[in-house]
Formats: C-alpha cells, structure tokens, sequence
C-alpha cells in the first residue's frame, strides 16, 4: 500500500493511535501549546472578541473547534468571552468535530465540569455543519493527515512494515515539479478539508496553529513521537512494526501547498505568521499584565514561564506558525 494509506491506518484505523483517547503533555507523548498554557486559547478568544466588536463578525457566529482533544482550548477561549463579555455566550453557538464517540464523552465530561450545563454541539465530519458564520480553530491537525514519501521521482509503499520505492504517479511527479520538491512529504486530503471547510457556512474564519514553513525543505521531517522522544522514520534503529498505532506519526506541513489548497477553493489568507508574533497581536502579552494585578506574584511568574514556552524562537515561538483563511461575505 501507498505511505499515506498505511499511515491513515496507523492514527485513524481500527485501534489506530486516535482511535481512542491519548493523553497530552506531561503524561502523555508530546506536549501542544493548549497543553502549555491556558493564555494560549485566551489570546485567541481575544482576537474573536475585537472580530466581533468591530463588527467583522456577527454575535450568533459559531465557534467551532476541529481536533479538540479533551476540551481544553474550547474551554479557554469560552471563558475568556464570557468574562469579556458573558451576554455573548447567550449570542453565540459553540461545537466541536470528533467522530470518535468515546473521546466525544470525554470531552462532555470535562467541558461540564468547565462550562456546567452550556451547550456544545457535535459534528462527526465537517460535511454535517451547516451554519450562517463560523469561527473555526484548529491546533496541530494538518501535521495528522496522511501523507505520500517522495525521493527523485519514486514515491513509498509499505508492506509488513517495510518501505520500498516504487516509480510516482503522474499527480505526484507534477506537484513534485510545481513545488520543486526532490525528497519529502506530499500531504494528501488537504483539498477535500478546505472544500468542506468553505461549504459549512456562508461567512468562515479558519484559524490554525501548525509547525513548518512555506518552502519545501527537501528532506524527510516525518518522525515518531512515543513518551516525550523523538524517532525519525528513516533512523536506521526504527522497526516500524514496534511502533505501529501505539505511538504518534507526524511531519513537518507544507505551509505553501495548504495555501494553495485554501485560496484555490475560494479562501482569502487574511495571515500567516509565526506563533509568536501571531500571539502577541492577539494579546497575549497584555492578558499576562492584567493577570500580574490581579494574581499571586509566584502564580504570575508560572504563568509567565509557560507563555515563554509559547513565544521563545527556540522552543515554539518560531517553528509553529499560525495561518487565517476569510471566506468572501
């Protein structure tokens, strides 16, 4: 089977890595920025709230959140809004995509616990929404699409856990040349998800942080993540086989061909910037200040440790970026 097949199997088939719940951060495989700190949903809730201040937004607009792990980002950015303004969550609407039902339940649980009573709606796949205006957010999601393994004209395949190179396809030796890629990662659905993200609503905002660039590296980032270590695919100590489903397979996006695949549909790139400076804009560094007066000294300094884990160049600041898509009104 092709690379992109195989590793569809291994995160999304049966008993496949997200198949069911996998805990993040300390206890977990690898950490997120939702898992770093709370101000990170926060800043993001902020920039909604000016959206919607200054107009370019309605109040019914839906927040919608793709990828929502146990809850936590959903649940920042509603708090935050209610404590900015709390007759918006009144006005607003609030859900979530996740087709597996054992993670939905454990995301009930812990957005009663955060939320009480109020109403999240789930979607299985993004073809169920149908909405007027929606604000979608999404962390880390475009890393876990399958992809296909390019190297001078032969793409992978995979049989009993091995990979072998065969000659590529047309469609692959054309994106190959348009993107002037000789060795790496073809991501592969890219078009379908921002087809589908357009057609949910009338009026969408997508909002995503990711880690990669705008340029094709020519290498190979696709890497193993078990326990807070890190596997290269190609390291020659990998055996596929031990690692299958039980950990998380991930690469590097190619900024460039997600933007294509957006704007070529319709979409309208309002920005693309690092994490850090995105975060900034969106005030992230001014909710720090406002919690400085209210909070603990120690708690403050905490906190602060944590949002430089979210803005050093050298941990996420510059390798995550964060990309926003307008549709046309």
């Amino acid at each position: 089977m092709r690379f992109s097949q195989y590793m569809n199997e291994w995160l999304y088939g049966e008993g496949g890595y997200y198949r069911t719940f996998r805990d993040i951060g300390k206890g977990g495989d690898f950490y997120t920025a939702v898992s770093s700190s709370r101000f990170f949903g926060a800043s993001i809730a902020e920039h909604l709230f000016k959206m919607i201040q200054d107009g370019s937004l309605p109040r019914d607009v839906s927040l919608i959140e793709i990828g929502a792990h146990r809850g936590y980002l959903l649940a920042d950015m509603i708090e935050w809004l209610y404590g900015r303004d709390h007759n918006l969550i009144e006005s607003m609407s609030f859900g979530i995509v996740e087709r597996q039902k054992d993670v939905q339940k454990i995301q009930q649980k812990y957005l009663n616990q955060r939320l009480g009573n109020l109403k999240v709606e789930y979607f299985e796949t993004i073809s169920d929404i149908k909405k007027e205006s929606i604000f979608f957010i999404s962390n880390e999601i475009f890393d876990a699409f399958g992809c296909e393994l390019y190297k001078d004209g032969k793409i992978a395949l995979v049989k009993n856990h091995k990979i072998s190179w065969d000659d590529a396809p047309n469609d692959i030796l054309d994106f190959a040349k348009k993107y002037s890629l000789q060795k790496g990662e073809i991501a592969v659905g890219y078009e379908d998800f921002a087809k589908r993200v357009l057609e949910s609503a009338k009026r969408v905002e997508f909002v995503s942080f990711d880690y990669g660039e705008k340029y094709v590296r020519n290498d190979f980032s696709i890497r193993i993540y078990k326990g807070h270590e890190t596997f290269p695919l190609f390291d020659d100590e990998v055996e596929l086989e031990k690692f299958y489903k039980n950990s998380d397979i991930t690469f590097d996006v190619n900024f460039g061909h997600l933007i294509n695949a957006f704007e070529d549909i319709g979409f309208e790139l309002k920005s693309y910037e690092t994490q850090a400076r995105a975060l900034v804009r969106f005030g992230i560094i001014d909710i720090l200040e406002e919690f400085y007066k209210l909070a603990p000294y120690e708690k403050y300094l905490r906190e602060a440790d944590k949002i430089k884990t979210l803005l050093a160049p050298t941990i996420m600041g510059d390798k995550f970026k964060m990309i926003h898509f307008s549709s046309s009104v």
